[in-house]
């Protein structure tokens, strides 16, 4: 079992003959990802590699299937992009760009609402079920397929050193999801929690945070009432100076909110298991999970 993707998720890519698209539409068919389409306008009718290239995401849809897009569109026509995704029926889009603008964020998220598109991003790796799919930029051999761990995360990089750990310690995850660190986003903490909580398969989780925002603290006060299995935590930003943004657009602490110690704070009160280094995260997860 898994979460939003398996190995039977049709996925087209937008932007699929740019650079980027390019190169990471290889990397998912090299790890088995079914890539059914591609969508570039005014490449119709092309093919890149062996994909089939189409004008728009509904032509791509009606003739392959697909049910999840990638989304490699630079960032001035990204929420355009992702909007044609969800005129499209397709049920998962996966937004890899970034720097999309705030204000465009507001008006797709508005313009989703009452829709049954689901939307993990933007500025994220993407979502991976080890041995079965990924959708996404992230390394493919660190990830240890038969698992029973899921994994959260708002950094990129972050996920990937979280689950290297994992797979060190002989731990397989379920799925792994990059939800980005923009002030603005699709899927959240809760939306990934509430799904492992409910998958047979997923016996614990692993959350990584990070400063600015509440969500963390959201994602404790969901963790005390709704969830059962154990959860590993970690907040990056231990040591940031108030009033700096410091990588992720949303990773800024104003005022007293949203420093890491207070999201630790939080976090333990809610029975969480936090690590505060992230060099043992692997062995606290293998003494929390095993």
């Amino acid at each position: 079992m898994s979460i939003f993707v398996n190995k039977d998720t049709r996925v087209l890519v937008q932007g699929i003959t740019g650079r980027e698209g390019m190169f990471h539409t290889r990397q998912c068919v090299a790890y088995g990802t079914r890539v059914v389409a591609g969508v570039t306008p005014g490449k119709g009718g092309q093919k890149m590699d062996e994909v089939p290239v189409f004008d728009t995401v509904n032509a791509a849809v009606g003739k392959t299937g697909a049910d999840c897009s990638l989304i490699f569109v630079p960032p001035a026509f990204a929420a355009d992009a992702v909007m044609e995704a969800v005129d499209a029926g397709v049920s998962l889009v996966v937004t890899i760009t970034e720097g999309i603008p705030v204000l465009d964020m507001m008006k797709v998220k508005n313009y989703m609402q009452g829709k049954p598109s689901r939307l993990i991003g933007p500025n994220c790796p993407g979502i991976i079920t080890p041995g079965e799919c990924k959708v996404g930029i992230m390394p493919g051999p660190i990830h240890k397929p038969g698992g029973a761990i899921g994994v959260v995360s708002r950094s990129g990089t972050l996920t990937y050193e979280v689950v290297h750990q994992l797979t060190r310690e002989d731990i397989g995850q379920t799925t792994c999801i990059g939800i980005g660190g923009d002030p603005v986003g699709g899927t959240s903490f809760i939306d990934c929690l509430d799904a492992f909580e409910k998958d047979p398969a997923t016996e614990g989780v692993v959350m990584v945070g990070e400063i600015g925002g509440s969500a963390e603290e959201d994602a404790a006060a969901f963790i005390t009432q709704h969830v059962t299995k154990p959860v590993v935590g970690f907040i990056a930003g231990l040591t940031a100076p108030p009033g700096r943004r410091m990588g992720h657009a949303g990773a800024i602490i104003s005022g007293k909110s949203g420093t890491a110690q207070s999201k630790i704070t939080v976090m333990k009160q809610s029975g969480i298991h936090v690590c505060e280094d992230l060099g043992t995260l692997g062995k606290l997860c293998a003494e929390v999970f095993t």
